[in-house]
């Protein structure tokens, strides 16, 4: 063993490298202990109630209306308890200067609070007293976030706002120069309204992100999450490189309980590195394969990272479309990493684990049926509730949690007739892997906190605030009952005296989630800033033009562009900090120039874009956070850690890349057959594009094969790009004809238009893509009347005359100059042209993979004696 592997951390310096970065790293003994545990319990109970269906009932109107505000009292507060701000201060005491930033702090957050009736009588606006209580509460939010982000996201925020009153200075570039702000305007905007720090972000902090923190918290509490990695273990722990598939199927499972990529690294990485080293992974590639499952965690269903409830109120769609859409890449995403361990395994002729023979064919079938049955439950519970619900309709929600609660005290006695579940150790002689066929039943009960999540969610269609509500509410009674009904069953003595051990699981679960969320909603607070400064100054827009202008225009580059953006970025912010910062400059320009290339870009697979590339940033060297924990559980080197688990997550860079150009990835406008043929393509495609990356397919691959599997992955991720080379999906028409051919378009096809003309602000021609969804009509006159557009034909010229307002086009033309010498006009129309159907292409592209698998089968023979 080599120095540095002996150097790794023991499990008490790991659980202080998470606090550090996750809750804060000061534990004060004594009663002040308990008092800063009695803070963060009272925020829990607060947003829990918050999210109840009683909220109107037991909380004043006051506290609901003012919510975003007490949530940041909290977390300045608690950052001021928890996280010192100078590493030579004391870890086990709070210095005189913290009481006074943790109290005034939350006295400032509160402003809004306290002083609400005056600020509604001046319509929002501050005055002078105000603007001073502001630019205090920013400096002490500030002051919070640097001892509990670090120095990035302060100084980031810093920089917008110097924009915001130094950005009319004559020093400052025409190109970006605006008209400046007085210091009440500005104040007022940060501040006291809902723009700034108390603006979306903080409010889905305040609504959603708490509720899942909370709901992770307890769920880990009640000992899911050594239960998710035993199953694992039992599952896949036998197979070749067995560790490290379970490493990756462990890591997907804990993402419902973590949404922190350390947290998730440490937890399950504790014991799957060393068994991974064990089989023969070295100390980087170990620690790669857990990273690089940890940080997916935050892209998989149905309990996402912070960013994905910020895509509901960003992208104006409900969770469930939120997840649906972000579903098959996450999936297909932990599928490739499992092959890649497998290559891996294969390519070293790495040993197995114990003495248990199995069939991979039969391990990944059941793992699929596990996971079929689970989500046919999912869907099939709402029939018997729609039974209960007809027969009994006023008192159904008893009935149903009489059901519910029988069912539990079911799973519970199954659980109770097993010994209850230890950690293993990694480091035994013998390593004695989980028989699943024992262990299955002793956490099944666990499973229901999750299915009520997912039926609220999918089902129901209820808000993701309630929904986690429900879950966390059964927790809660999980959690105070389990180990007490456990013990009556085994009929051992005194089983009451466990309700209190339940209650103090119940209580520290609670602290854990309030301490756990103090980075989250200074993040979002503090994110605010640059919101309000894009909303505030126009920057956005004078971004986007920068931007353009770097990318000359081209989507590919634009693209790029923002994902180095957010690498950048991450290396310094937290995951929904980066998310916010990037979606707010960059969404809008993507989708715009998406367009101008004639490219219809959803909203959501922009967001996605960034969301994926924001979690990235935990692997990227030389910050990549994740990579640091890793290499600290493992030994290894943190940049060499770093570098293979970006290598291997090449696939979750790719997958952006791919769903923005195709958007079925994203399952959007599919059928269920459609989804199903999406599904098995795609799988196909990232496995191929694994084997090329890896350079290993079933023997070990020659330059041409490599080369032509790349190929072969696109065409199965993109049959479209070679389909529009053999049969353009469009023909050109003349402007002139474009009444007739929208006259004879069918009614929801696309036709293309180029709109040219002077710009309203510069005046400078510029020319813009419109598709334009075919509506209803008779004839030409009523489809156009249903979009807006007045035309005026001259000769071989359309011109177009200024949309009416509120017509469908009105908002989309308004950067037009209608008024001016030269006219606005149609310059080019594109209308849909017969086309094949571009899933033809699938078939010379498996063709192609059948000849090379024939050919790299008839080699591995040849390499290992058998006459080909």
């Amino acid at each position: 063993m080599s120095d540095r592997e002996k150097s790794a951390l023991n499990e008490d310096e790991l659980q202080e490298l998470v606090a550090a970065s996750d809750s804060g790293a000061r534990k004060v003994p004594g009663n002040l202990g308990l008092f800063i545990a009695a803070v963060a319990l009272i925020w829990s109970v607060f947003q829990v109630l918050l999210a109840s269906p009683v909220a109107p009932y037991v909380l004043p109107g006051d506290l609901i209306n003012n919510s975003r505000q007490i949530h940041l009292a909290f977390a300045i507060f608690l950052s001021a308890m928890a996280y010192p701000l100078f590493r030579s201060a004391s870890k086990t005491s709070v210095p005189w200067y913290d009481w006074l930033l943790a109290i005034g702090g939350a006295y400032l957050a509160l402003y809004g609070y306290f002083f609400y009736d005056k600020i509604v009588q001046n319509g929002g606006l501050a005055d002078d007293s105000d603007a001073m209580f502001a630019l205090a509460g920013l400096t002490f939010l500030f002051i919070a976030a640097y001892r509990t982000l670090g120095p990035v996201m302060v100084v980031l925020a810093l920089i917008f706002l110097a924009y915001v009153f130094f950005g009319a200075s004559e020093a400052v570039p025409d190109q970006i120069r605006w008209a400046g702000a007085s210091l009440r305007k500005a104040m007022s905007h940060m501040w006291i309204t809902s723009e700034g720090v108390f603006g979306i972000a903080l409010g889905v902090s305040t609504k959603f992100v708490f509720l899942f923190v909370l709901f992770g918290a307890l769920l880990d509490k009640a000992g899911a999450g050594n239960y998710f990695i035993k199953m694992a273990f039992g599952a896949l722990g036998h197979l070749r490189g067995g560790p490290a598939k379970a490493a990756v199927v462990g890591s997907a499972a804990t993402g419902l309980i973590s949404g922190s990529s350390i947290a998730n690294v440490v937890t399950t990485g504790t014991f799957t590195i060393p068994l991974m080293k064990r089989v023969g992974f070295s100390a980087e590639k170990a620690g790669s394969v857990e990273v690089a499952s940890s940080v997916n965690g935050q892209i998989m269903p149905p309990v996402m990272g912070a960013a994905a409830f910020l895509m509901v109120e960003y992208v104006g769609i409900s969770y469930f479309e939120v997840i649906t859409h972000a579903f098959l890449p996450a999936i297909i995403s932990y599928i490739a990493l499992v092959y890649i361990v497998h290559l891996e395994a294969v390519k070293n002729n790495m040993p197995t684990l114990g003495n248990k023979v199995v069939s991979m064919g039969r391990t990944i079938g059941g793992m699929i049926l596990f996971f079929a049955g689970f989500a046919g439950l999912c869907y099939a519970t709402q029939y018997p509730v729609g039974w209960i619900v007809a027969l009994v309709p006023e008192g159904s929600g008893w009935v149903l949690s009489a059901a519910l609660g029988l069912v539990y005290v079911a799973l519970v006695w199954l659980a109770a007739q097993a010994p209850d579940l230890e950690p293993d150790d990694p480091n035994a002689e013998v390593v004695e892997l989980p028989d699943i066929t024992q262990i299955y039943k002793t956490g099944l009960y666990y499973l229901l906190p999750i299915i009520v999540l997912v039926y609220f969610l999918m089902i129901e269609r209820k808000s993701p605030g309630l929904s986690a509500f429900w879950a966390t509410f059964l927790l809660f009674f999980i959690l105070l009952t389990q180990k007490t009904l456990k013990a009556m069953f085994r009929g051992e003595a005194n089983a009451m005296g466990r309700l209190r051990e339940g209650l103090i699981d119940l209580i520290a679960g609670m602290i854990d989630g309030a301490r756990n969320m103090i980075g989250i909603g200074l993040a979002t607070a503090t994110a605010g800033i640059i919101v309000g400064t894009v909303s505030l100054t126009g920057i956005g827009q004078v971004m986007a033009d920068f931007v353009e202008f770097l990318s000359g225009g081209n989507l590919i580059l634009m693209l790029i562009f923002v994902a180095i953006l957010s690498l950048i970025l991450g290396m310094g912010l937290p995951t929904t900090a980066n998310y916010i910062v990037v979606s707010s400059l960059m969404v809008a320009v993507v989708v715009e120039l998406g367009a101008q290339s004639g490219l219809v870009v959803p909203l959501i697979a922009v967001h996605l874009f960034v969301f994926y590339f924001g979690i990235m940033a935990d692997v990227t060297p030389p910050v990549g956070l994740a990579s640091f924990a890793a290499a600290a559980v493992s030994g290894g080197d943190a940049i060499r850690t770093g570098f293979t688990a970006f290598f291997y997550s090449l696939r979750t860079v790719a997958l952006p890349f791919v769903f923005i150009f195709n958007t079925d990835l994203l399952l959007i406008d599919v059928t269920w057959v459609q989804g199903v043929i999406v599904f098995v393509v795609a799988t196909i495609g990232i496995l191929i594009f694994t084997a090329a990356t890896m350079g290993w397919f079933l023997t070990r691959n020659r330059i041409w094969e490599t080369v032509a599997m790349l190929v072969i992955a696109f065409a199965l991720f993109r049959p479209g790009f070679f389909m529009d080379m053999i049969q353009p999906p469009y023909e050109d028409v003349e402007p002139a004809q474009f009444e007739e051919v929208l006259a004879n378009a069918p009614v929801g096809s696309s036709l293309r238009t180029v709109v040219s003309g002077p710009d309203f602000d510069t005046l400078e021609m510029k020319d813009l893509t419109l598709v334009l969804d075919v509506p209803e009509g008779a004839d030409a006159a009523a489809r156009l009347d249903s979009l807006g557009l007045l035309l005026a034909p001259e000769g071989d010229q359309m011109i177009l005359e200024e949309p009416m307002f509120g017509t469908p086009l009105a908002d989309t033309l308004s950067s037009f100059d209608f008024y001016g010498d030269d006219p606005v006009q149609i310059t080019a129309v594109r209308a849909p042209n017969d086309q094949l159907p571009k899933e033809l292409i699938f078939i010379p592209a498996l063709l192609l993979l059948g000849l090379i698998a024939l050919m790299q089968s008839r080699r591995a023979r040849s390499i290992e004696g058998v006459p080909a």
